[in-house]
């Protein structure tokens, strides 16, 4: 697959990441629990996927489903996870604090994120529930943080195109800006085009948002549904989405 893009595929098994890596993607986030938007995976689950996929493997630490307003010991488990992942060969981590108000905790997620230096961070989807974008956006790049996982504060990314557009621009090139939010091949190059994305995240359609939702309640609907996907048409549905990336030419970016 050219070089101009990354595909990020997010799995809770093994299966899935060997498929993953059979299709042609760039990279995994290795989570547990999709159905409830994905915690932290086990050391063991890390350790068998690392064993048998090269690719880089980045881990979701997130202590529970819910919110991401975490207790003190919360944030201790948080931090022992990351010593966990480091150990046994995570490539980056997924992760994100907010206040209650749903702004940024940028002083407990810089610590996070020092703690996990040299590996990379990425600022997951709790970034959806702030209500100024623009102001998050700034206090994700305060954490050092290396990219910011978002459907643009809408389930899908579809539905949130202007508003990643405007993060694209408005980062300039401090922070990746990686979409997500119900990507799939019908609507990927769609995406790519509008927002000038390098970076896309999906689940390859193991997870997707409940319907009726107003596009806020994240600790309930992040990946809300499981679908019973075999490895055989996972590793299908990667390798239609990097060849809908292959039909975009690098000629098309213009910055």
């Amino acid at each position: 697959m050219p070089n101009q893009f990354v595909l990020e595929i997010c799995v809770e098994s093994v299966d899935h990441a060997i498929a993953a890596a059979g299709g042609g993607a760039d990279r995994i986030e290795l989570c547990s629990d999709l159905s409830s938007g994905g915690i932290t995976p086990s050391a063991g689950l890390i350790e068998t996927a690392r064993r048998h996929v090269s690719l880089p493997i980045h881990i979701l630490i997130r202590p529970r489903a819910g919110d991401f307003c975490y207790s003190d010991h919360e944030v201790e488990t948080m931090r022992d996870d990351i010593h966990a992942a480091k150990q046994v060969g995570a490539d980056g981590l997924v992760l994100g604090i907010l206040h209650e108000n749903n702004s940024v905790d940028v002083e407990r997620t810089k610590m996070l994120v020092e703690l996990a230096h040299p590996l990379p961070v990425t600022f997951h989807r709790a970034f959806d529930l702030a209500g100024n974008a623009t102001a998050a956006l700034e206090d994700v790049i305060q954490t050092g943080a290396s990219r910011i996982l978002t459907s643009g504060g809408e389930p899908r990314a579809t539905d949130a195109l202007l508003i990643l557009t405007h993060l694209m621009q408005a980062a300039r090139n401090r922070i990746l800006i990686m979409p997500c939010g119900g990507i799939n091949s019908a609507n990927i190059e769609r995406i790519v085009r509008t927002t000038l994305a390098r970076e896309i995240h999906t689940s390859v359609g193991t997870s997707r948002p409940r319907s009726g939702s107003n596009g806020r309640d994240f600790s309930r609907r992040m990946g809300a549904v499981r679908s019973g996907l075999d490895s055989a048409l996972f590793e299908k549905k990667v390798v239609k989405l990097v060849n809908r990336l292959t039909n975009v030419s690098q000629n098309e970016f213009v910055r």
